[in-house]
């Protein structure tokens, strides 16, 4: 396929593992420039080493992203390294367990902090980059936003406000020529996925109910 991605600047945060995995990879073979923000460097060097290996291009920012300081250094790293910005994909995250019962006021705090901020933080800081390249911003979501979950209040509050979040960026910069769009999952195998699915009392029913309620199944 051709998604008009060849030579593009692409910041893809936690971009070494599950989706984030994904979106890089199939962002290098179709010509992008992929720039992997996270905290894990040997995850970062793996991710960007096959990349790199395949014909790609790829780097990697080890970064905590739940600290500000630190996204302002991925979109520096970027603009220093590649002079440019044209599309960032919010995609870290984690579905961390705070729930309403099993939480409290500091651990909610937190759960906000490390998966929402984030995509503020460094669309702010990319955006006079962005608006040079009329470049995109994408926004992964999840079905937890709109359908729930049960013990995971943090997680669920992130999502909900990256959906507004998206609408008022797109209202916003649409001046600019900047899109702004959500993908929003549903269930999606990754090793934190399969986490959660293993941390529950009897997870192999538990995944046997979620996929039989899957209409379509993977040849």
């Amino acid at each position: 396929m051709n998604l008009g991605l060849n030579d593009k600047v692409v910041i893809v945060t936690g971009g070494a593992k599950g989706i984030g995995e994904a979106i890089s990879r199939l962002a290098g073979e179709e010509g992008a420039i992929v720039v992997i923000a996270g905290r894990n460097a040997a995850d970062n060097d793996k991710t960007v080493a096959a990349i790199n290996a395949s014909g790609g291009r790829a780097m990697g920012v080890v970064a905590e992203l739940g600290q500000a300081g630190d996204c302002r250094k991925v979109i520096d790293a970027t603009v220093k390294t590649y002079g440019r910005i044209d599309a960032l994909v919010n995609n870290a995250g984690a579905n961390d367990g705070v729930g309403l019962e099993s939480g409290n006021p500091e651990k909610f705090m937190a759960s906000l902090q490390n998966n929402l901020s984030h995509y503020y933080n460094l669309a702010h800081y990319a955006l006079p980059y962005l608006k040079a390249t009329k470049g995109n911003i994408v926004n992964i979501g999840s079905k937890v936003a709109t359908t729930g979950q049960g013990n995971t209040s943090g997680y669920a509050a992130s999502k909900g406000a990256i959906n507004a979040l998206t609408r008022e960026w797109a209202v916003e910069l649409l001046q600019h020529s900047i899109r702004v769009n959500t993908v929003i999952p549903a269930e999606v195998w990754t090793p934190l996925y399969e986490t959660w699915i293993n941390s529950l009392p009897n997870p192999e029913e538990k995944l046997a109910s979620i996929t039989a309620k899957i209409p379509l199944e993977k040849e």
